[in-house]
């Protein structure tokens, strides 16, 4: 156990040194005709000019913390949503809460174009009724965490329909409608992230709380169920935690896909089970991957700059592959 722990304590460590890393790097590295020396003099306080400072404050600094709470959140998302239904192909993807809260963005962006907590709303609104609606339908067809996950699949591709048909409808909902569509930063603001904020806070808070219970559910419903939890109070408050952190940072970032995926599964394969200290490195290792990524989408293609969803899903797909193998070699 203290071996464990010692292990625990050293991945975090090294965790939040990476994600403190890509935070700088996020900030002194980018394709404006800034140089490195430039970006430290302005962010230090040197006598950096006054573009230097507009660069680095007004454009890098929000995209980059909006980069690490996007990421925290949405790996914080999936290791509740795989731990809750004891599934690692769990996501907020696959579970249709992407889906839901951006369809939901984007009629807030036809009905209140100009409000920015509206739009953090609807996204939370959406999230909700995606998850009400995978719920229902799993619930008809047996409420069984296989038949929570195929009713997720099913509502994600519903919602992601109506949000397809809504941008071809009325292309001007949202004028960065690609790089939503795919997730991206570029349009990320210290506004935007003050209202989701908030929301990701209270998210991490309760999955915190709702931890010790959730680590019931490895033993198997009827063994939970006979130590006392009350089993599906705790997971549907698991998935709606889940939802409020993946619908704050789609508001943010738009529909980043695979952090909620990659993240919890190579945090439990380097540390063990049990969520407080799983949901902690996820914590960090998504913050930290996500601004990575969308680091290397500026720079790798300049002049050129990617979403930084698609780097995301170049990385994703394949491991998503690998997750099914593996459980398919496990199973024989």
């Amino acid at each position: 156990m203290r071996v464990r722990r010692m292990g625990t304590v050293s991945a975090l460590a090294l965790g939040i040194a990476a994600c403190a890393a890509s935070l700088a790097a996020s900030l002194v590295v980018g394709t404006d005709a800034l140089s490195v020396a430039d970006a430290l003099s302005a962010l230090l306080g040197g006598d950096a000019g006054q573009s230097a400072r507009l660069i680095v404050f007004g454009i890098r600094l929000p995209r980059a913390l909006a980069a690490a709470a996007c990421g925290a959140a949405l790996a914080g998302s999936g290791a509740l949503l795989q731990t809750a239904l004891n599934n690692d192909l769990a996501s907020p993807g696959v579970m249709g809460v992407n889906a839901g809260a951006g369809m939901f963005a984007l009629i807030s962006g036809l009905l209140f174009p100009y409000a920015v907590a509206a739009r953090q709303l609807m996204a939370f609104a959406g999230a909700l009724a995606a998850t009400a609606v995978v719920y229902a339908v799993a619930r008809r067809a047996g409420a069984s965490r296989t038949s929570l996950v195929l009713a997720g699949v099913a509502v994600s591709s519903l919602a992601t329909a109506c949000a397809n048909a809504i941008v071809t409808m009325w292309p001007a909902t949202v004028t960065d409608k690609v790089a939503f569509s795919l997730g991206g930063l570029q349009g990320a603001t210290l506004q935007q992230l003050g209202f989701a904020a908030p929301m990701m806070l209270v998210g991490i808070v309760v999955a915190y709380a709702l931890a010790p219970g959730l680590d019931l559910l490895a033993l198997g419903d009827e063994a939970a169920q006979g130590l006392g939890l009350d089993v599906r109070r705790h997971r549907a408050l698991a998935i709606v935690c889940a939802a409020l952190l993946a619908a704050s940072a789609v508001s943010v970032c738009g529909l980043l896909g695979f952090v909620g995926l990659i993240v919890p599964n190579l945090v439990r394969m380097a540390c063990g089970p049990g969520l407080r200290r799983s949901l902690s490195l996820s914590l960090v290792s998504g913050a930290a991957l996500l601004t990575v990524c969308d680091l290397l989408a500026r720079v790798l293609f300049f002049p050129y700059e990617l979403p930084a969803g698609l780097l995301l899903s170049l990385l994703g797909a394949p491991f998503f592959i690998f997750l099914l193998v593996r459980r398919r070699g496990r199973a024989s």
